[in-house]
């Protein structure tokens, strides 16, 4: 199945096309900058901005030539402009154009990404609320630990992906950064008033210090927190993949009227797309490394981060805005086996009830270690031997001469695990 997301206003924000367009929005930011300080005409300004255009083939092709994009990129915006393109590039290098432009492709990306976040986290609060009460077994190592529901492990899921939201939306706004301040950050040849201005007019704020590059720290930052979003998102789509396996199948991926789960066997229904997710996962995870690898630059600046961030940051944009909403996707079709949550609670004749026996054993008197040998000896025996739990206690002497009948009974009500389900969904919903 193909999937159709906003994966393609992000893949045209990182076009070259687009790119392109960011580098010369700055250019007329910062000619505007100066008109506002009174150091160029106004007049000029506003008829340099009319007119400044660039094309993407000859840029490609004064490229090809002089081996620079951005001389490339300013030579063709040169020849749309005649004696206005005195007023370009004024004082400024070529990474005053490039990193500035760079954090506005990436602002635009990430409102994007939050808005994905956004969409996912409603849709689970609308399950959550409607499975609060749909009972099932909570596992702790892979094996069955006591009862839950099914709406508190999608709180879980709620409060983690709460987290990387705000994480994101900090380390977007850490990044909301510009540079107007020449070769080696020094201010030498263009007044430090101009930056402020610019950024101010493009939505960005002044970085403190600039080493002709904004410091590949801000990044790497950035692009940690995409990774943590994918993990997340690796770590659902890992729960839903175990929950779907045939022996536990307790939720299910949908599965349309024609599709089919393998060329072999007729009866599979596979959990492909939390599969695919696990996968670009590592992908989104292996690109923040390189991000870490781009902070050691040479003195200065150096461009070995040039070419990596090239890949990495439109990739990773572009592959988390497509788990997040392909994630969502699953969620809104998610089939929910309730009957099956319900018999897997009731496995060996209910031996998740452990802890309500243990503790009510001691109540009666006995010591935490003669209860513990008493409750796990009837445990293990139904469930070594395929048995029943319950039925055990009843037959055991060392249980009945201190539990009636009745009192073992209601030890074994669902219900007690689930007083202080409202306490958990007051905290996260809040």
């Amino acid at each position: 199945m193909i999937d159709r997301y906003s994966r393609d206003e992000i893949k045209n924000i990182w076009s070259l096309q687009s790119k392109f367009s960011y580098y010369l929005n700055v250019e007329i930011a910062v000619c505007e900058a100066y008109a506002e300080l009174g150091i160029f005409p106004k007049e000029d300004i506003e008829e340099l901005k009319n007119n400044a255009k660039f094309d993407l083939k000859r840029i490609e092709e004064i490229e090809r030539e002089v081996k620079h994009d951005v001389i490339a990129f300013l030579t063709s915006v040169n020849e749309s402009l005649g004696d206005l393109a005195k007023y370009m590039h004024v004082g400024m290098t070529s990474s005053d154009v490039i990193d500035t432009a760079f954090s506005l492709q990436i602002q635009d990306s990430g409102k994007i990404i939050l808005n994905d976040l956004n969409t996912v986290i409603n849709t689970l609060k609308i399950l959550a609320e409607k499975h609060r009460d749909t009972l099932c077994i909570g596992r702790s190592h892979g094996v069955h630990a006591e009862i839950m529901t099914f709406g508190v492990k999608l709180c879980s899921w709620i409060d983690i992906l709460n987290r990387q939201r705000n994480n994101f939306r900090n380390a977007l706004e850490q990044i909301r950064v510009g540079q107007v301040s020449g070769p080696v950050g020094t201010y030498s040849n263009i007044p430090p008033e101009v930056e402020e201005l610019t950024c101010a007019n493009l939505g960005l704020k002044p970085v403190k210090i600039s080493t002709q590059i904004i410091a590949r720290d801000y990044h790497a930052y950035f692009m940690q927190s995409l990774a943590l979003i994918a993990s997340v998102i690796e770590q659902f789509a890992t729960e839903i993949r175990h929950l779907q396996r045939t022996e536990v199948l307790e939720v299910e991926e949908g599965f349309d009227q024609n599709q089919k789960g393998s060329s072999a066997m007729p009866h599979k229904k596979n959990p492909i797309l939390s599969e695919n997710l696990c996968g670009l996962a590592r992908v989104v995870r292996a690109n923040s490394i390189v991000a870490l690898e781009d902070i050691p630059l040479w003195h200065e600046r150096d461009i070995s981060h040039s070419s990596a961030e090239r890949i990495i940051f439109p990739d990773s944009l572009t592959l988390v805005d497509f788990m997040l909403a392909r994630f969502n996707n699953i969620l809104e079709n998610l089939v929910v086996h309730k009957d099956n949550m319900l018999k897997n609670t009731d496995k060996f004749g209910g031996i998740v009830f452990s802890q309500k026996v243990l503790l009510k054993l001691i109540e009666k008197g006995l010591t935490r270690e003669e209860a513990y040998r008493v409750v796990q000896r009837n445990a293990l025996e139904a469930f070594e031997n395929d048995g029943n739990f319950k039925a055990n206690l009843l037959d055991d002497n060392d249980v009945t001469s201190r539990l009636s009948k009745n009192e073992i009974e209601e030890l074994f009500d669902k219900k007690a695990f689930l007083k202080n389900i409202d306490v958990i969904y007051k905290k996260v919903f809040e």
